[in-house]
This record gives C-alpha cells, sequence and structure tokens, in this order.
C-alpha cells in the first residue's frame, strides 16, 4: 500500500499581498521562499512561506487577490491549518500574537493544546507543541530560531462525507487511523511533520472559495518516480486525476475525494533553490521562462509588497 509522509503544503486564497507577507513574514516569522506568479492566473502573485529552505512539510502559500470577495469556510475545505512549534514556545507565541492584537483562544483536542486565531483574511490557524521533526533555523523580527514555528502540525479536514474522507486517507493516502474523540477522527502520516490529519464527523454546509479560505492541500510524493506511481495509484481507485504539471519547483496532480476536498500530490524535489540561491531566496520575483517576455507587463500589475520588520520588533 502506498504511503504519503504527509503535507507537502497548503495552498490558501487571501487579500491584500503586503498585509499577507506581514502577517506570516513579519508576525508568524515564517520565511518569504519564493515571490511568484499564479502560473494559471499570472496578474496574481503566489507567494511561498515555509522554513529557511521551504522544505515539504513547511510551506504554506498564497493567492494574494485584493478585489476577490471573501469566501466561506465549509464543507469541501480544510478548515483549521495547524503549525507545530518546539515545546515550551506556547506561552511566547500566545504573548507575541497578543501583543499584535490577534485575538487568541486556548482548546484541546485529543490531549493537545491548541492556540487558535485567524489571520488578517479569515484564514483559521492554530498553533500546538509539539517534539518532533526538526526545528527551523530561520529568525526574524522577533522570533528566535528556538521558538520558529517548524513546519505544519497538521490540518482540520470539513468534508460533505466524512466517513467517504476518512476511507480516502487510509486506503488510498495510507494514513493511519490512530483515535476518536468528540467530533473528531485522528488520523496520522508516516512523517514527522505535516503528519496529523484530523477529520470533523459533522458535516457543515459547503463553503465558498474566496478570501479567507484554503484552495486545497497538497501531499507529498518523496521522487517524480514516486510520484507517477501516486497517479497511476489514485487512477487505479477510480478518481479522475490531472496529468503531470510542472510548477517549477515541483510537480504536481490534483484530484478531489468524495467529501469536495481539492487533494494535490506534489514532488519532494527540486525545491526552491531551483532558480534562486539560498541566501537570496524570496527577495525579487521569480517568472517562469514563458511569462518572462511579460515581466514589465507584469510588474505593473502586481502591487507592490515586500518582506519588512514590523514596527513593534524594531
Amino acid at each position: 500500500m502506498k504511503q504519503t509522509t504527509g503535507i507537502h503544503h497548503i495552498t490558501a486564497i487571501v487579500g491584500n499581498p503586503q498585509e499577507n507577507i506581514d502577517f506570516y513574514a513579519g508576525i508568524l516569522a515564517l520565511r518569504l521562499v519564493k515571490k511568484t506568479v499564479n502560473f494559471d492566473d499570472p496578474g496574481t502573485y503566489h507567494l511561498y512561506f515555509g522554513n529557511e529552505q521551504g522544505s515539504p512539510g513547511t510551506i504554506m502559500t498564497f493567492f494574494p487577490w485584493p478585489d476577490a470577495y471573501p469566501g466561506r469556510i465549509g464543507s469541501g475545505q480544510v478548515g483549521i491549518t495547524s503549525f507545530a512549534v518546539p515545546s515550551g514556545s506556547l506561552s511566547f507565541w500566545e504573548e507575541r500574537l497578543t501583543s499584535f492584537n490577534v485575538t487568541v483562544e486556548k482548546t484541546t483536542r485529543f490531549g493537545e493544546t491548541y492556540l487558535e486565531f485567524t489571520d488578517p483574511h479569515g484564514l483559521h490557524l492554530e498553533l500546538v507543541e509539539r517534539k518532533e521533526g526538526p526545528t527551523s533555523e530561520w529568525a526574524f523580527g522577533g522570533v528566535p530560531a528556538h521558538h520558529g514555528i517548524k513546519g505544519f502540525g497538521g490540518a482540520v479536514l470539513l468534508s460533505a462525507t466524512p466517513a467517504e474522507t476518512a476511507k480516502v486517507l487510509q486506503a488510498v493516502m495510507g494514513l493511519e487511523k490512530v483515535s476518536e474523540e468528540g467530533d473528531f477522527i485522528r488520523f496520522r502520516s508516516t512523517g514527522e511533520r505535516g503528519n496529523i490529519i484530523d477529520v470533523k464527523r459533522t458535516p457543515l454546509p459547503f463553503g465558498q472559495m474566496g478570501i479567507g479560505t484554503v484552495h486545497h492541500i497538497a501531499w507529498r510524493a518523496d521522487s517524480y518516480e514516486d510520484h507517477e506511481s501516486w497517479r497511476e495509484h489514485i487512477e487505479s481507485h477510480g478518481y479522475p486525476v490531472t496529468p503531470i504539471i510542472n510548477r517549477q519547483y515541483f510537480n504536481a496532480i490534483y484530484f478531489r475525494e468524495e467529501g469536495g476536498i481539492l487533494f494535490e500530490i506534489a514532488t519532494d524535489p527540486p525545491g526552491f533553490m531551483y532558480n534562486e540561491p539560498f541566501e537570496q531566496l524570496g527577495e525579487k520575483l521569480l517568472l517562469p521562462p514563458w511569462l518572462e517576455p511579460k515581466r514589465t507587463e507584469l510588474e505593473s500589475i502586481l502591487l507592490p509588497a515586500k518582506v519588512r520588520v514590523l514596527e513593534e520588533d524594531k
């Protein structure tokens, strides 16, 4: 049976790109590892945040559409994106988020304490302490590396048919069902980060795509050969799946499971140093070769946005 090691990345729709960068790089101290455009809609940024090199399992990506309508979180989506922080760091993050006027709430699930909050555009996020997985080596603003976000803790999936989504996670993606509690079923993958998936048992009304919602969740394939095998594996389970698409920093395939959630499977290679050195990751707008002739036009359309240390951290 094939098994993914966990989440590769999660992609969401947000509003103003500078607000997006200020929150995820400025407040959460994730590294902007790539500033490019949505290959399918080049007039829109595609911003990638992660650990110091954008390792699979740490990558949160965004399509900032300032003029889009607000979305509605519901079935067929990732409801909550979880980030893991080192043991003993939750109090640091509670104090930091509060100092930036971010409302936080402590909750518990499966014996773990979560710090829940939303980003400026309505995305539901949470922080949880985890011992497993490598720590981040990235420090920025007021966040030292030893308190830095390690990557994904996992995600809460909202499904229109939770039992069918549970079957997909087990039979297709190879996750193990490890626990049930209240309104949640917990699954675990084999990796050390992005490995915990909670499925809400109670279906909600279908979500509506827009600002403040997750577009898709991507799972890891460890090589190009493994990726091709995943495509055959998904087809063998009766799911229509896209051809392999070159996204420059990984190859991708997509399919939608019965609960309405868009799944992607993405390759670990080649990574974000494919066309930019480690020291300069995310510093300038990178375009794929076929869009380079349109650089001047695109730069005139895209709103200026850059990483900056926020006033509270100066």
